[in-house]
């Protein structure tokens, strides 16, 4: 368990978060810039010292002001991947590896060189210089050497901050590989919803200082209050399914979840895999029974949960969908003249689908395939 409780004082900014999260995957600390995510994994690792609070990693306390414990960066055994890769430009791939593995005790060393290497897809970098990188090979490179110091909890801030779509999409599988491979917790900083959905076990919402919500991805992404902390165009929900079969003579592939069943464009995956959904509020129709001799060939039965003003003309309304939820970003007048209430029985249309592949049996189809089905 990650067990952290800070309050510090940054010029005129106060940090005031506390959350816990599962050890296991990928913990996202995600919010808009400097709603201070950065500030708290750099208290994670040691590189400021909170005002009061505490820090726990599993059974190891990092950090107890009441307890007056502060264990010193270089003994919390934490590795930190930066936005910018920061490798010895004047060591090649193979050096900067082995600068990680040789700060560790022969004795201590858990993980090896040629594990990571084929992890990390390094293999045919080994001899080259950074300068010779791409930004994607880099930040693959600083994993590595993070990986090789042998580290008990990965810190990652805004990994793919500056890489462009291609890269971002190079090294996001390979992200993927490390948390479902690798028995090493991460803590990922982000701002972009994409990464965070995708990779994510636990979201952590953060605004101004402040913990707005934390849970599984599914369940602070279904809360209509999402958009006051990151900005009204990311409202929408996921959901997490499993491969129930190909219809292969259509390319299509159907999916099932405790709410019924989602009928997409093929997905490369065999029967039983993961996948994750990430549904666009735009892209959900409320219908008060299920229509005919429509193109939309998904129709859920749902229930209204919640509904919320979202702008001058418009509103979002929460349906529980099986245990999961979906929003739908409608107008008000809609709202109004469907008389859409809590407790209202409704069919949600899912009229578009964007694709965040589970990565756990390999393969995935891509993020940010939006096909209207």
């Amino acid at each position: 368990m990650l067990d952290l409780s800070i309050r510090q004082t940054l010029g005129a900014f106060t940090l005031d978060i506390a959350f816990t999260a599962e050890e296991a995957g990928v913990t996202a600390l995600f919010g808009r810039s400097g709603s201070g995510k950065t500030s708290v994994i750099n208290a994670i690792a040691g590189l400021t010292r909170p005002d009061s609070g505490r820090i726990r990693v599993g059974d190891t306390v990092f950090f107890d002001s009441a307890r007056r414990i502060d264990v010193p960066v270089e003994k919390r055994r934490v590795g930190y991947v930066f936005q910018d890769s920061r490798l010895f430009p004047h060591m090649t791939v193979r050096g900067n590896l082995d600068y990680g593995l040789r700060r560790v005790p022969a004795g201590d060393r858990r993980i090896a060189f040629g594990p990571v290497v084929d992890l990390l897809g390094l293999a045919p970098l080994l001899d080259r210089r950074p300068r010779g990188l791409s930004g994607g090979e880099k930040q693959r490179v600083a994993v590595g050497r993070a990986l090789l110091a042998q580290p008990r909890l990965l810190l990652m801030d805004e990994p793919m901050a500056s890489l462009d779509a291609a890269r971002k999409a190079e090294i996001m599988p390979y992200i993927e590989r490390l948390r479902d491979e690798m028995a090493i917790p991460i803590v990922l900083v982000s701002h972009a919803l994409d990464e965070v959905v995708r990779l994510a076990t636990t979201m952590v919402l953060i605004g101004e200082g402040r913990v707005r919500a934390v849970g599984p991805v599914g369940t602070v992404m279904g809360r209509l209050d999402l958009s006051a902390a990151t900005g009204a165009q990311d409202a929408g929900a996921v959901l997490d399914l499993t491969v129930e079969r190909q219809e292969e003579a259509d390319g299509l592939t159907v999916l099932a979840f405790d709410g019924g069943r989602l009928t997409v464009p093929r997905v490369d995956r065999p029967p039983g895999a993961a996948v994750r959904l990430h549904i666009h509020a735009r892209d959900v129709i409320v219908a008060l029974q299920a229509p005919t001799g429509v193109s939309v060939r998904n129709a859920l039965p749902a229930r209204v949960v919640e509904v919320a003003e979202s702008g001058p003309s418009s509103a979002d309304v929460r349906m529980a969908v099986g245990g999961s939820f979906l929003i739908a970003r409608i107008t008000r007048a809609a709202v109004r003249e469907l008389g859409l209430a809590p407790g209202r029985p409704v069919v949600a249309l899912v009229k578009g689908i964007a694709f965040e592949p589970e990565s756990g049996n390999g393969g995935g189809t891509g993020r940010g395939r939006v096909v209207d089905v």
